[in-house]
């Protein structure tokens, strides 16, 4: 069985959570909407008469997507921001989730975001790496080679002329009276 990589996993879920959130963003357009609209009418102002809110949403959820899913803009695949999981962790998914969770349409998108995000920090936290060419599984780092003689069963194992050189050095004569 094959070891799960994370980081591809969360890309595919960042990737649902940015379509949904640009279809949040449309809906919002169409009908302008907060999420605590009952509540409270100051965030009205940034959704109807001028959609600031949308603007803002649509332009973030592009983002990501052009972040992640760089096939179409191939001049993003590979570059700093692309393989960075301190902007993703710290930067992108937490403003793409506020703002997503700002719209009464995207509630489900902050959602996604933030299993996502939760898939993200895990796949850091284990080292894993994001690889340059998208979706290319990491390349294994290599170790110095294995010296002649060494046993291969991956346990570490010593060679029988550095198991005498220890002993030679570690082993000492005890004196004899005569």
């Amino acid at each position: 069985m094959g070891k799960l990589i994370k980081n591809h996993l969360a890309r595919l879920m960042v990737m649902v959570a940015a379509v949904c959130h640009f279809a949040a963003t449309i809906h919002c357009f169409l009908w302008p909407k907060t999420l605590w609209d009952r509540f409270t009418l100051l965030l009205d102002d940034s959704v109807k008469p001028v959609p600031i809110l949308q603007t803002i949403n649509l332009i973030s959820c592009l983002s990501i997507l052009m972040i992640d899913f760089p096939f179409p803009a191939r001049w993003v695949a590979g570059t700093g921001a692309h393989r960075s999981f301190e902007l993703r962790l710290l930067g992108l998914y937490p403003a793409a989730t506020l703002l997503s969770g700002l719209m009464y349409q995207g509630a489900e998108a902050a959602g996604f975001y933030v299993i996502a995000w939760a898939v993200w920090f895990w796949a850091f936290s284990e080292g894993e790496v994001i690889c340059e060419k998208p979706w290319a599984l990491p390349k294994k780092s290599r170790s110095k080679p294995k010296e002649a003689g060494s046993s291969g069963g991956g346990g570490g194992g010593i060679d029988a002329a550095k198991m005498a050189q220890v002993n030679a050095v570690t082993s000492y004569e005890i004196p004899q009276k005569v």
